[in-house]
């Protein structure tokens, strides 16, 4: 099965709007699988959760964490189960705060990074790496934040490290600090088992870039040696507010270092491409547009297929 994460949202314990309880009650109204904590600075909210998800009717899995509020940019921390301090943060080896995050079992990524930063807000990611290889995952969307300005950069910011290399995660975050609609906006989706622990799951997923980034359907791939072909497919999650387009052709969109190719598809039937229409490349990128290739019309960032 696959599993919708909304992996950030604060609450009163940090600026938010909303008790656990009602952040936690807000999840189940729109029937996310499970959904991160993560306030800023604190994890004062975690027993908090625990205790009410223990007398809780339905089990909504909580994935425990905290978004670092530095100087310089904002780190999402997942599955942190102990604070970790930041105090002493080296704008220029961010990793070492990274590694001291992940050393306690957590994972450790960007947040918004194109987001308003310094001296106005502190919300852009202004640190420098000397090794990129520390970051466990990109948040390429913050649903909230402008589409061109903030979140289309993070996207690119992405795949040029990916198409550089490295091998990081793309996820999203609606940033809740209210009830705001999560109709039309991005969710990262995972693979998992119904009685699965979540923690590990995810943990599985971002390691090993097994993220969809998606408003509703998911572009699945299945890599064929023996044709030599590459198979593509749509999975329905019945996210709620997502419409499916009823007529016109979808855009399947496959970024290389040498460039983008986008191929027209009737997403109604499997789509299967010759691998040597790809000129060789060995990391493609896989989305999936409602129409044009404009960001505004992007439905999915699917796993990078590495040949």
């Amino acid at each position: 099965m696959y599993k919708r994460l909304e992996l950030h949202n604060h609450t009163l314990e940090s600026d938010g709007n909303l008790t656990v309880q009602q952040l936690i009650d807000f999840m189940l109204t729109d029937k996310v699988d499970a959904f991160a904590l993560t306030d800023h600075n604190t994890i004062s909210g975690h027993v908090k959760a625990h205790k009410i998800l223990e007398a809780y009717p339905i089990d909504m899995p909580c994935i425990y964490g905290m978004e670092y509020t530095t100087y310089y940019g904002h780190i999402l921390c997942l599955n942190l189960k102990e604070y970790v301090p930041w105090e002493n943060i080296n704008k220029h080896k961010p990793e070492l705060l990274f590694k001291a995050v992940q050393e306690k079992g957590a994972l450790a990524g960007v947040a918004h990074p194109f987001s308003c930063g310094y001296p106005i807000a502190t919300c852009g990611f202004e640190m420098t790496f000397t090794d990129y290889a520390y970051i466990d995952f990109i948040e390429v969307f913050n649903n909230p934040e402008p589409l061109h300005e903030v979140n289309e950069r993070g996207l690119l910011w992405w795949e040029d490290l990916t198409l550089q290399g490295y091998r990081i995660a793309a996820t999203s975050g609606m940033d809740l600090h209210g009830t705001d609609s999560m109709h039309d906006q991005f969710a990262t989706f995972i693979e998992g088992n119904a009685t699965g622990d979540i923690e590990i799951e995810l943990e599985t997923a971002i390691h090993s870039g097994q993220t969809w980034v998606s408003k509703g359907p998911l572009l699945k791939t299945q890599v064929n040696p023996d044709s030599h072909t590459i198979q593509f497919s749509i999975v329905s999650t019945s996210k709620p507010g997502y419409i499916e387009q009823a007529h016109g052709t979808y855009l399947l969109s496959l970024r290389t270092k040498k460039g983008t190719l986008s191929i027209p598809w009737d997403i109604k039937a499997p789509l299967t491409i010759n691998i040597d229409d790809l000129n060789t490349e060995s990391i493609i990128i896989p989305k999936l547009y409602q129409g044009s290739l404009e960001i505004e019309n992007l439905v999915c960032i699917a796993p990078v297929l590495y040949l």
